[in-house]
């Protein structure tokens, strides 16, 4: 089990890492985090929605996500409320003290099942705490650091992390907080995100090691421009804002960065690409004139497009789109609810409260949220003539991606849509593929705001490169066709972040722990 002295040490990552590691050693891994509280969500292969990073880890190990890695999935809906995801399935929206009180006294044998068939399945599992176990008022009825280590009695490595200052401090200040029979199973500490010479440090980690007879395993070094998933919106912090925009790119985009955004994830390859500066903003001052505004997910979308408008953030995205700029909009699941003129809560899907407002009135569409969630994974393609002027007509493009979303949308009048999609595992069969496919997103007639409820969907290679070709088109650039495959790109990302922490990891002392030898050829490891 790998726990941290705090959240945003780097736990995830390092799970990941050892995911991959472990796969490349033949151990048949799988991650496990028993509850997560996140706001970026994985559609599974059977349509259940877990935390991302499990999903993510689930790939480094090479085989398909399933709820078990994350039986409990906590989505903030406010300050104090949050929606409960079980197995993949909404199951309440509760209090932080509800769920405290109701929930978590009868989650050890949904846990501890879910565990269980992991650990028949698979050779090792890698299980990730949550911020950090000496949190002494949550220890009581924890279920996800040191109960869990304890009920099944799994050794613990505990991460800390250098760059934020103190971490000797956090180590031991967090041994010195758990109770002795908790102490006695962490058999080792991480350093994580390391700068600078080694050898500065080296006295530091001889005095840990005496003065805790715990083995330092390895200093991890910072690694920028990792290309991995993020689970938690704080890494939006490290991306560009207007005055820091990237020298050399040609295209601006900026993304609306409101209170409960969801799967940021969707615009890593965005970020990624060679011509593109990414930037998150959350104001007017910082919008400025991009190439394209896009609106993501969102948790709450009625409680956003409210921070929207207070913020002043509406009226200066329709001037933009109204005016004499070229600037594209685009809606994903959320922002494109926002794109229509109503929005309407009867039942308090959302937040808890009925509310219904106005939307940004850009698109004819309404939007009414119901009980229940549409979790599923679709393919399909572009559909002929669309109307929006970046993306080629003369071809259908291919489009992959998942749908996690509660609000049902109906047109208000003819709109021509974005995708011709299918659920992923129908058969094409019975009566064709044809009669199994739907119609969804939707674009303006003149192509300059579209939305879909499509996450994922700039990881389409042909897409996304047909949209940033467009914008680089009509500021008079030459196009740049294919840069490079989103999958490609992700194993590599997996096989350097393995590679890395390998190279800085005492991998023999982490097996010595694990009590499981590697199953490698002979000479590979």
């Amino acid at each position: 089990m790998i726990q941290g002295t705090a959240s945003d040490v780097g736990k995830s990552v390092i799970v990941t890492a050892l995911c991959r590691i472990f796969a490349q050693d033949g151990l048949r891994p799988a991650p496990f985090k028993s509850q997560n509280m996140a706001l970026n969500s994985y559609v599974t292969p059977d349509g259940c929605e877990i935390g991302r990073a499990q999903g993510v880890q689930a790939e480094a190990c090479g085989i398909d996500a399933t709820t078990d890695m994350n039986p409990v999935l906590i989505k903030p809906t406010g300050e104090m409320h949050s929606q409960i995801v079980v197995h993949g399935r909404p199951y309440r929206h509760l209090s932080a003290s509800d769920y405290r009180e109701e929930f978590l006294p009868h989650a050890k044998s949904l846990v501890m099942e879910a565990l269980g068939r992991l650990r028949t399945k698979h050779g090792i599992v890698v299980m990730e705490g949550a911020g950090s176990p000496a949190e002494i008022n949550l220890k009581q009825r924890d279920i996800v650091n040191m109960n869990l280590a304890e009920w099944a009695d799994a050794p613990v490595i505990l991460v800390g992390d250098i760059d934020r200052g103190g971490v000797f401090a956090f180590l031991v200040g967090t041994l010195e907080l758990l109770e002795p029979h908790e102490r006695a199973r962490v058999k080792g500490f991480m350093i994580n995100k390391f700068r600078g010479d080694l050898s500065l440090l080296q006295p530091g980690l001889d005095w840990l090691e005496q003065r805790t007879g715990i083995p330092v395993l390895g200093v991890l070094p910072f690694l920028p421009d990792l290309d991995i998933e993020a689970e938690d919106s704080v890494v939006l912090d490290t991306y560009a804002t207007r005055s820091e925009k990237a020298v050399g790119k040609e295209l601006d985009i900026a993304v609306i960065r409101y209170p409960r955004i969801s799967n940021f994830t969707d615009f890593a390859p965005l970020a990624a690409e060679p011509d593109v500066s990414l930037r998150y903003v959350s104001s007017p001052s910082e919008l400025g004139c991009p190439d394209a505004v896009i609106l993501p997910g969102t948790k709450d979308t009625i409680g956003d497009l409210e921070f929207l408008r207070v913020q002043g953030l509406e009226g200066a995205i329709c001037r933009l789109i109204e005016g004499d700029t070229q600037t594209q909009l685009v809606g994903i699941c959320g922002g494109y609810q926002m794109l229509g003129e109503q929005l309407h809560d009867p039942e308090a899907v959302e937040s808890g409260q009925a509310r219904s407002t106005r939307g940004l009135g850009l698109l004819p569409l309404s939007t009414t949220f119901v009980p229940g969630k549409r979790t599923i994974r679709v393919y399909g393609h572009t559909v002929d003539n669309l109307p929006v002027p970046l993306v080629p007509s003369d071809r259908l493009l291919p489009i992959e991606g998942y749908e996690i979303h509660s609000g049902t949308t109906k047109r208000l009048q003819d709109i021509r849509p974005l995708f011709m999609l299918q659920a992923e595992g129908l058969e094409p069969g019975q009566g064709g593929v044809k009669e199994n496919s739907h119609p969804e997103g939707a674009a303006r007639a003149d192509g300059r705001v579209f939305g879909t409820y499509l996450h994922g969907v700039f990881h389409n290679d042909a897409w996304r490169r047909a949209l940033l070709d467009g914008l680089r088109t009509g500021k008079g650039l030459e196009p740049l066709g294919t840069t490079f495959a989103s999958s490609l790109r992700k194993e590599e990302a997996f096989n350097r972040l393995a590679d890395e922490v390998r190279g800085h990891l005492r991998m023999d002392l982490v097996y010595e722990i694990s009590g499981i030898r590697p199953r490698v050829e002979e000479g590979k490891l």
